[in-house]
């Protein structure tokens, strides 16, 4: 069964004067929380499409930020959501005023970034009364520039990933997803009517090993190319991840910023890259960081295609960084799998860009792991 936390029924009515997320329920911790949301509007997912949000926009279901409520905001339809809100439904008539078992709401997602799924929130933060009995999502794979009108023609194959189930109100409902293919499209469904406040898909990039070998030279740790963190000492003030995200930072904390350090250590991040391949430029970028931009950088590139254990080796020097500053470096480096930024002694930097090419193993190695994941 994929549902990882169990929700149901309404949430406490909401008390004037009281604190907007009151009673909200979530689990502390869900099983997917370390990977990238592909359905993150910084990596270019949109809802392309719904056959109804006549109360709040579908939009709204992929901001980044968690839902906020404002109970004094009134529109000409009524109470304005941060989400996405249909109308009530209704039956045909008199004698059946019920919509029937099958009438449901529905969204058409595209993912930022093609991608396995892990795991799904369906969070529906401030729709106490008004959230769905129920929803359940399917997924396939199509064009990134796939039309609403393409998505929903008859030869379009749907794999359910999320079962029609049951959810609770102003919660957090989670579920896991088992289905180990690669998607770029999803539809959710809400049964019969309602409202969601947004949906977060959690997996692993799995990009198009055509257009990356079409590229030839490419962003080799970029989010969207696979690139992945995989660890790093400190998050206190802002996720390492958004070292690797498209486009430049927009403010401080779209970067990666550590506490303060008080001993002699330093602050790093591990990477692994799109596939095994060959650095040749390194840009750090230490936008919007100005009194607490990391001093100095080290990068070091291992290639664990020789074995988990591989040696780390030096790509980068020890170099003086600026604040709120792009730095350039030519570098030549041996293959590589994982790479290592070392920051000295703490701070932050916004963004990573590691320009390379893949390796032929690391092409060969990409390309059968996507034509397995299409079967």
């Amino acid at each position: 069964m994929p549902q990882v936390t169990r929700f149901t029924g309404d949430a406490q009515p909401y008390q004037e004067g009281s604190e907007p997320y009151a009673d909200y329920r979530r689990a502390d911790a869900l099983p997917f929380d370390d990977l990238v949301d592909l359905a993150d509007r910084r990596l270019g997912a949109g809802v392309v499409a719904a056959n109804d949000e006549f109360f709040a926009e579908r939009e709204n279901l992929l901001i980044p930020e968690p839902a906020v409520f404002d109970p004094e905001r009134f529109g000409h339809k009524g109470k304005i959501m941060d989400g996405w809100e249909t109308r009530r439904r209704r039956g045909t008539g008199a004698a059946t005023p019920h919509p029937t078992a099958d009438d449901h709401d529905w969204a058409l997602v595209r993912l930022g970034a093609p991608g396995v799924i892990r795991g799904l929130v369906v969070d529906t933060a401030h729709f106490r009364g008004n959230y769905p009995r129920a929803v359940s999502v399917e997924a396939t794979t199509a064009p990134l520039s796939a039309s609403p009108a393409d998505l929903l023609g008859d030869d379009v194959e749907w794999t359910e990933i999320v079962p029609r189930t049951e959810i609770g109100g102003h919660a957090a409902n989670a579920f896991s997803v088992e289905a180990e293919r690669r998607f770029t499209h999803l539809r959710l469904n809400q049964h019969p009517d309602g409202g969601v406040a947004r949906l977060r898909v959690y997996g692993e990039v799995a990009p198009d090993p055509e257009w990356l070998a079409t590229l030839g030279t490419f962003d080799l740790v970029a989010l969207e190319n696979g690139g992945v963190v995989e660890d790093a000492s400190d998050r206190f003030y802002s996720p390492p991840t958004n070292t690797i995200l498209p486009g430049r930072s927009r403010k401080m904390d779209d970067g990666w910023e550590t506490r303060r350090r008080r001993d002699d250590g330093n602050d790093w991040v591990r990477y692994r890259l799109t596939e095994q391949s060959v650095i040749r430029a390194v840009e750090i970028d230490t936008a919007y960081l100005k009194g607490n931009s990391a001093g100095w950088a080290a990068l070091y590139a291992q290639d664990q295609a020789s074995g988990p254990d591989a040696q780390w080796v030096e790509v980068l020097p020890r170099t003086r960084l600026q604040p709120d500053t792009v730095h350039r470096f030519l570098v030549d480096a041996p293959p590589a799998t994982h790479v290592r930024i070392d920051i000295f002694p703490d701070g932050g930097i916004s963004r990573l860009r590691l320009y390379g090419s893949l390796t032929d193993t690391g092409a060969k190695t990409l390309a059968d792991r996507t034509a397995e994941l299409s079967g």
